[in-house]
């Protein structure tokens, strides 16, 4: 059976090539909002963090009605981190629309998603966007993608696929770049004509598989996935397996079934084959499970999430000023939090360690981490991390490896040399270069994962702020060699306290300084970046004594230069393997791991 009524599309593509922006537009052109309802920008982000970063994290179910036909779209993330949110919900469409920026053409991530669509011989639907663009390039991008194509080695059928230029902002698409059409018929309608029905047997048992979990507070567990045959029915009796568990079965009961509505979930008592459904009442529903019938057990196969490059310790934060800021600090809160983040991100892994107070989480990326730690830091949560560190494998002669990114970099021409030669002492080998519009060169670098841990400062200071950084994973390769990440040691505050002006005054001839006066710090606690390869203590709670010549408050005009101030990211980069960063809701500060002094001293001699 065919369900002609439905269409089901992704939408992928590079970071910051308008896939939110484009179903904006979609949601706004087939009538889905009022005509006089306000409605913001990119109103699938509805993260705090993805509407500040201007990013998508987490995959989203969106549906709108054209003609006579249901178009289920979902806009998928863009960064590499989150790559795991895109592999998955690809087993939920018939086909995908491919946008890519028609300035910058196709991009590591652009290569990426559009292997997976491949792979699962999934019809595309290029859409040029950016057209509008004062420097767009169309003609050129268009080959650029077909070499993409042919590089990935796509049949015939998939290389004759449609090509539709396009301005999300302005809100329209063309077939040919100089129509003056000005909506978005046809994307519309070459949606209906190239991508292909939803097919299945309607009066076969049931199958859904999962591809997204959502979590709610009052529900829970919900699980996002396609019906690939049968019905599925409220109050029904299924049974839950997976392809990659073959022990797991459980019998359950359906108590509530939605389908998408624009951008609300719409309660439906049935649901048939095509439909994208989500379903709560399952308690311990994952991602990759399928539900059937009771008399027909049949798990669909499903692609293994791939794995965490990256990882990093959450501990309990035991600092001087441990307590005072944070609401959950305990290291039961923390475990709850993070356990409950594996309700959502199948990327994720959290493990118990030794320590009672320690928790290793390992991700796809700093991004990925970071934006964990930025969410919890705004629920309450405090607590310290590590410096992050990367998975190493061992191949089969028990040699190590290690994860190998593939790095694209656009950089105005006269900093090329810099970036060259920074990554050159990371361990990266240049395997590309070629110079593109706008006086910009693009380089090509496979780097260890690690070489990029903490590069992220240095280049925006390399570069004037002007270059473009893109990574996606090329795979495991043998072990490199060491690197060293930081050329300068820190400062660190020599006694707990006040910090006052006469202090730092003194302390800011020996480096860059990351707090003002008036801040509460204690000793071993990282105060600023030293000019010089050694840490050095200092006291900047020291105050300027009363003599028998002058006041204790002469010389009141020490000016000090202002401090440096760091974002999560930058402080994650900057920490070094013996520091952590301590988080809580109000404050980040970087500190030693071990605070005294001598035993910090010890603890080198035997390093």
């Amino acid at each position: 059976m065919k369900r002609e009524d439905i269409r089901n599309i992704a939408i992928i593509a590079h970071v910051d090539h308008g896939k939110t922006t484009l179903v904006d537009e979609l949601l706004k052109q087939s009538g889905t909002f009022r005509a006089n309802q306000d409605v913001g920008e990119r109103v699938m982000d509805s993260n705090d963090i993805e509407k500040e970063r201007g990013i998508t994290i987490l995959s989203k179910n969106t549906a709108i009605h054209y003609k006579d036909t249901k178009i289920n779209i979902i806009d998928t993330p863009g960064h590499a981190d989150f790559g795991g949110e895109v592999e998955r919900v690809l087993k939920m469409v018939n086909g995908v629309v491919l946008l890519v920026d028609a300035f910058e053409g196709a991009m590591p991530q652009t290569k990426f998603v559009l292997m997976k669509a491949l792979a699962l011989d999934l019809p595309v639907i290029v859409c040029v966007n950016k057209i509008d663009r004062p420097e767009a390039r169309p003609d050129e991008v268009v080959d650029e993608v077909l070499e993409l194509f042919m590089d990935l080695d796509a049949s015939d059928e998939q290389l004759d696929c449609p090509f539709i230029y396009a301005s999300a902002r302005d809100g329209y698409a063309r077939y040919e770049i100089d129509d003056d059409n000005m909506d978005m018929t046809p994307l519309f309608d070459t949606i209906l004509n190239y991508i292909p029905a939803p097919e299945g047997n309607e009066n076969a048992g049931t199958q859904v598989l999962i591809s997204t979990i959502d979590y709610n507070e009052y529900v829970g567990r919900i699980g996002v996935g396609k019906v690939d045959n049968g019905v599925i029915k409220v109050n029904q009796d299924v049974v839950v397996v997976n392809h990659h568990e073959p022990d797991k079965m459980k019998k359950v009961k359906i108590s509530k079934l939605y389908e998408f509505e624009g951008l609300e979930k719409a309660e439906v008592s049935e649901a048939t084959v095509g439909a994208i459904v989500a379903i709560s009442g399952i308690s311990d529903i994952h991602i990759g499970d399928t539900i059937c019938s009771p008399d027909e057990v049949n798990a669909i196969p499903f692609q293994k999430i791939s794995e965490p490059t990256i990882s990093m310790n959450f501990m309990v934060n035991d600092s001087p000023l441990a307590g005072l800021e944070g609401k959950y600090v305990t290291s039961r809160h923390i475990r709850e939090r993070l356990f409950k983040e594996l309700n959502t991100d199948v990327s994720l892994r959290v493990e118990d360690t030794e320590s009672a107070d320690t928790f290793k989480v390992s991700g796809r990326g700093e991004l990925h981490l970071s934006v964990l730690i930025e969410n919890m830091r705004r629920e309450g949560y405090e607590f310290a991390v590590s410096k992050a560190e990367v998975l190493y494998h061992k191949d089969e002669n028990g040699k190590k490896t290690e994860p190998i990114e593939d790095c694209y970099i656009d950089v105005p021409d006269e900093f090329t040399g810099a970036v060259i030669e920074k990554l050159g002492q990371r361990k990266g080998e240049l395997q590309n270069m070629g110079s593109i519009a706008g006086g910009y060169t693009r380089l090509h670098f496979l780097i260890p994962s690690r070489g990029l841990i903490g590069y992220r400062g240095d280049f925006l200071t390399d570069t004037k702020g002007n270059g473009i950084i893109n990574t996606s994973f090329h795979g495991y390769a043998p072990y490199k060699g060491d690197i060293s990440y930081r050329k300068q040691g820190s400062l660190i505050a020599f006694e707990s306290g006040e910090s006052v002006t006469y202090g730092l005054f003194s302390a800011q001839e020996r480096g860059a300084l990351f707090i003002g006066p008036g801040e509460k710090v204690y000793g071993g606690m990282v105060i600023g970046q030293s000019a010089k390869p050694e840490d050095i203590e200092l006291n900047v709670c020291k105050k300027k004594h009363l003599t028998n010549t002058r006041s204790s408050s002469a010389d009141e005009a020490l000016t000090l230069t202002p401090k440096r101030e760091m974002s999560l990211e930058q402080a994650l980069d900057f920490i070094d393997t013996d520091e952590l960063l301590e988080i809580t809701p109000e404050s980040l500060r970087i500190r030693k791991k071990i605070l005294d002094p001598t035993l910090r001293k010890r603890a080198n001699m035997k390093k």
